[in-house]
């Protein structure tokens, strides 16, 4: 019962985020600001879902200005979680498929955020490209998942390189953002769901690197966050199989 009731008030949301949404994008279209609203109203719901989420935001990420943020990427649950770590400014680079996910896919578009064809590399090039032409006209930060799938309790999985070239063509820095392993924790048949912890970290400069030393940025990122990981997963008291990649 407790399950049924959750995901009858989760549509019944999922319905008022798009009628709202499709209001707040008729009145400021593609908005550079309008992500980071809905991401809000999204991670307002962990409480609904029996889950609480401790987010930790240094300074310098603050003022850290147009970044590429990385985020592991576990479940689908991730647009509850992680949601909690986006900054004003940001919007998300997703899969041209999820154009076609009802209600969600049209407000992804809408809102602002950048949908790339993945199954043809040539587009997904070109697309990088008018990311980085958007970061430097407008001085948007961009989110994106570098393991390029959910993981699914796997740790964490083998990173991409978009987000890295990204970042270096545009001359910003990688900001990091790991959440604690929490795949299967979330039972919408249970009252609590115990706590997750979000953690913002450090910027990595790319301009360090340079083209030639992207995958040295990536792995550098990449390490980086599996330490973090690890450092979370142990302050919730998971066994360390749990966070191996």
């Amino acid at each position: 019962m407790l399950k049924l009731a959750r995901v009858l008030l989760l549509g019944l949301l999922l319905i008022f985020w798009f009628l709202f949404g499709l209001l707040l994008c008729l009145v400021r279209p593609r908005h550079p600001n309008n992500v980071y609203v809905f991401a809000q109203m999204y991670h307002a719901v962990c409480p609904l879902i029996g889950v609480r989420v401790k987010i930790t935001l240094p300074e310098e990420v603050k003022n850290v200005g147009p970044a590429v943020y990385v985020c592991n990427h576990q479940s689908n649950f991730d647009i509850f979680t992680v949601t909690g770590a986006v900054q004003p400014g940001v919007v998300a680079v997703g899969k041209k498929s999820l154009l076609w996910l009802p209600f969600f896919g049209l407000l992804f578009w809408l809102s602002g955020n950048i949908l790339i064809d993945r199954s043809n590399r040539s587009r997904a090039i070109g697309t990088i490209g008018q990311v980085v032409d958007r970061i430097k006209a407008k001085g948007t930060s961009i989110w994106m998942f570098p393991e390029g799938t959910r993981s699914r309790g796997r740790g964490l999985l083998p990173f991409k390189a978009g987000a890295f070239h990204t970042a270096v063509q545009a001359g910003v820095p990688v900001v990091p953002i790991v959440c604690s392993s929490y795949f299967g924790q979330i039972d919408l048949n249970r009252w609590d769901n115990g706590e997750i912890l979000l953690e913002l970290m450090a910027p990595c400069s790319s301009k360090e690197h340079g083209a030639a030393g992207i995958r040295e940025l990536s792995d550098l990122c990449r390490v980086r966050m599996e330490a973090k990981l690890a450092e979370l997963d142990s302050k919730l008291g998971l066994v360390p199989s749990q966070t191996q990649s």
